[in-house]
């Protein structure tokens, strides 16, 4: 029984390992290796999907060199770039370490998978505390933060994870049950893996898919909140946005861990997941805690449905050769599952890049694991697993119950000292969160950011739950730093657009979903009146035009100057963000001709982007006629591709 439990820890703590990676390595795609947007999504689709073709190649080599010199020596690889990976030493040398890091741990499942032929346990044990940690850590995880703590408590991952791999004879699955009583110690000759397995190691990479953008993310969840506290198609803080994560880790884990019901019975967990990823697929903000729980719950049951450990493995010289073909069909199923992986995640994501409907993606992949689920074997006599599914999921659950305690903040906003003179508002592209160095950099974002002093905050490129980006709730992180509560307004899908951060009260938020013209981002007008107290109220849009190709986006910026202005009706009006367009240009004209005025126009030239050189005049602010602005700057600093543009405006006297 212990080296069953030891089996399922080590699996479960080494696919907690690869998911920290994977948050590293799938940003720098964007980050890193697309320098900026300048590199063509098909190259970037390329290079993210070639590691995974190369991981094919595993099994092969593992049929040739033996599962455990393979598993042991990727083990070790994979530690040493997950260790490396929380020096967060961002450009280059991060992108090749978490590169390095995947491969790794893409070989090391095949390796595992030869020798393990009950992963479910693992498999699930590891998403679910992955996802509680996750929140724990208020989507932040360890890799990016590199203080003491981070790598305590890395290290001390790591260290378990090796000892773990280097204990010998570890084997998986159902023959350990079998080969004596539940406390004689188990050894390799007596419990070689057996034949089965080969399903649910297929949907390693699919599960992990849906997990880590719909089932198990915290920041979706916290998302999905926001849209409750709001309504009319728009978010704001939510109080306990982290509340639905416990239950779908518990709904998870007990779905997963426990005997799957016969007959008919069988089809709950297809029919959950798939109601799940639908629910998702319809891009609605109040859609989304739904989505995830019936998605939770769907994919822990159809896990169960693959968990077919009720053949014991032979001692006899035939069940050994089936047991090596099994291996190798095993080692093969991960590979193509991780695979469905990446091309899910490519799939989705460069959709917003090139232009084309992506909703199929998350639907087709529950698809999937939904027909490999309900059409594996029903097991008559299932084996045990190696730990008591009830306590396992009580114990993870309660890990996860930390996070809206630990991690959840709402800040407050009060009109008690207005109305003030003045207001000092910041316009930022903060890009994902993600500096020009590749590094998740909040502390960079929040320090230029505060520096100003701002009462109202416009952000444009806020991602929310992508896993793409690291499944970081960028947009709640910032408002915790800066103590501002925050609106958003949903872009290209409910946890992409822009927002809006105040120090005071904000009513009456309105969305205006602007036509795509050829750009393939979705866009929007965010409008806001902040209460500055005593009757004085002032408009805010926050908005990010996306230019179609070859041309400004003159359309979209007629009709967020329309927009702002009909929604102002007269009163103080400040417009802002990243709109994509030079002074000059036609696109900037239509503001001017709406009656607006550049905020910025006493520092011209100001140029914002790129970061590090900046030569493009393209993230701006424009105030009505009553305000007066003065003291226009865009600070420098390098946490995000753009710099921030900031100004004090003195409001109208009473």
């Amino acid at each position: 029984m212990r080296y069953r439990q030891l089996t399922t820890g080590t699996l479960a703590l080494g696919v907690l390992l690869l998911i920290d990676v994977l948050r590293v390595w799938l940003p720098g795609i964007i980050t890193i290796f697309g320098q900026a947007a300048s590199t063509p999504a098909e190259l970037m689709g390329a290079f993210a999907l070639g590691w995974f073709v190369l991981a094919m190649g595993a099994p092969a080599v593992v049929r040739r060199v033996g599962a455990r010199p393979v598993t042991v020596v990727a083990a070790v690889a994979l530690a040493v770039a997950r260790l490396a990976l929380t020096a967060a030493p961002g450009g280059r040398t991060q992108l090749w370490l978490a590169t390095a890091g995947l491969l790794a741990g893409l070989v090391w499942l095949v390796g595992v998978a030869a020798d393990t032929d009950r992963p479910v346990p693992g498999l699930a044990l590891g998403f679910a505390v992955n996802a509680a940690v996750h929140a724990v850590l208020d989507t932040v995880d360890l890799v990016w933060r590199g203080d003491w703590v981070a790598w305590l408590l890395s290290a001390a991952a790591v260290a378990v994870f090796l000892a773990g791999t280097a204990q010998p004879g570890q084997r998986g699955g159902a023959g350990d049950a079998l080969a004596g009583p539940a406390d004689a110690p188990v050894g390799p000759a007596d419990a070689p893996a057996g034949p089965g397995g080969g399903r649910a190691w297929l949907l390693a990479g699919p599960a992990l898919l849906l997990a880590g953008m719909v089932a198990l993310s915290p920041a979706l969840a916290r998302t999905g909140m926001s849209y409750l506290v709001a309504g009319d198609g728009v978010a704001r803080s939510p109080l306990f946005g982290l509340a639905p994560v416990p239950v779908a880790v518990a709904g998870f884990l007990c779905a997963a861990l426990t005997r799957p019901p016969r007959g008919w019975g069988r089809a709950y967990g297809p029919v959950a997941l798939l109601g799940g990823a639908v629910l998702f697929a319809l891009d609605r903000g109040d859609l989304l805690l739904p989505a995830i729980l019936l998605a939770a719950v769907g994919l822990g049951a159809c896990l169960a449905l693959t968990d077919d450990a009720s053949q014991p493995a032979s001692d006899t010289a035939s069940a050994d050769t089936a047991g090596g073909g099994s291996a190798s069909r095993r080692g093969y199923a991960v590979a193509a599952g991780m695979l469905v992986f990446a091309l899910g995640a490519v799939g989705y994501y460069s959709a917003y890049d090139l232009g084309y409907p992506n909703a199929a993606v998350p639907v087709v992949v529950a698809v999937l694991i939904a027909a490999v689920a309900f059409t594996a074997r029903p097991v008559v006599h299932r084996l045990p697993g190696p730990f008591p599914p009830l306590r396992a999921a009580a114990a993870v659950t309660a890990l996860a119950l930390l996070a809206p305690v630990l991690a959840d903040e709402v800040p407050v906003a009060s009109n008690r000292n207005g109305p003030p003179e003045r207001l000092t508002v910041v316009a930022y592209n903060i890009r994902m969160g993600f500096g020009l160095d590749g590094r998740f950099d909040l502390t960079g974002l929040a320090e230029v950011v505060d520096r100003q002093r701002p009462d109202v905050v416009l952000l444009s490129e806020v991602d929310r739950a992508w896993l793409l980006n690291g499944g970081h709730d960028t947009l709640d992180l910032l408002s915790d730093r800066l103590g501002m509560p925050y609106v958003f307004g949903p872009a290209a899908d409910p946890v992409w657009g822009d927002a809006v951060l105040s120090r005071w009260p904000v009513r009456d938020p309105r969305t205006l979903p602007l036509a795509a013209v050829g750009a393939p981002t979705g866009a929007q007008a965010l409008a806001v009146t902040l209460d500055l107290g005593d009757g004085v109220r002032t408009a805010v849009v926050s908005t990010h035009l996306q230019p179609p190709p070859g041309k400004g986006p003159v359309v979209q910026a007629r009709a967020v100057a329309d927009f702002a202005t009909r929604y102002a009706a007269g009163r103080p009006l400040v417009v802002a963000g990243d709109l994509n367009t030079e002074p000059g240009d036609e696109a900037f004209a239509e503001f001017t001709r709406a009656g607006l005025v550049d905020a910025l126009a006493a520092a011209r030239p100001l140029a914002t982007s790129p970061a590090d050189d900046p030569r493009q005049q393209i993230d701006h602010i424009f105030v009505s006629p009553g305000l007066t602005p003065g003291d226009p700057v865009a600070p420098r600093s390098t946490a995000s591709d753009h710099l921030p543009v900031a100004v004090t405006v003195t409001l109208p006297p009473r």
